[in-house]
């Protein structure tokens, strides 16, 4: 477990920025926190890396937001919060985006069943003393994601 405090939406945009090259095609990120924990403001920051920050908008109710980073590379941003069972990502051809790209999926605990073997859960929770405060934990599911882990704190 590797853990990282924010404190505020900048911090956690900033953190998402400098996690972005770390991933790679093929790559599934799973973003767990409550509504307005900032899983968002983390992909802006994502995608600020690759100059995408202002088309950065939540997918929750097209489901999946699909960036094209750069030459070869798409970001897949899913959104699957109103997704009552894991048979609504299968529907939708949801585990077909995994090898195409990278992917991003806020309220992926939903469909824990359908992840890859290997992923990298990150848990983005309110500070309870400070309201502008995040404690964002990494949770590797797999060494790959452990290095990855690893890598993005110390940085």
């Amino acid at each position: 477990m590797y853990s990282f405090y924010s404190t505020s939406v900048d911090s956690t945009k900033e953190l998402g920025r400098k996690f972005a090259h770390l991933l790679q095609k093929g790559d599934t990120v799973v973003l767990s926190g409550d509504l307005g924990a900032g899983k968002t403001a983390f992909v802006t920051g994502f995608l600020s890396f690759f100059e995408k920050e202002n088309e950065a908008s939540s997918p929750t109710f097209t489901i999946v937001n699909e960036y094209n980073l750069k030459e070869g590379l798409n970001l897949f941003h899913f959104d699957v919060y109103r997704f009552e069972e894991e048979e609504e990502f299968t529907a939708i051809g949801g585990e077909e985006f995994f090898e195409k790209g990278i992917c991003i999926i806020e309220w992926g605990e939903r469909i824990r069943n359908l992840l890859p073997k290997q992923y990298l859960e990150i848990v983005i929770e309110h500070d309870k003393e400070n309201v502008n405060a995040r404690n964002i934990t990494f949770l590797p599911k797999g060494e790959k994601y452990e290095n990855i882990a690893r890598e993005v704190i110390s940085l």
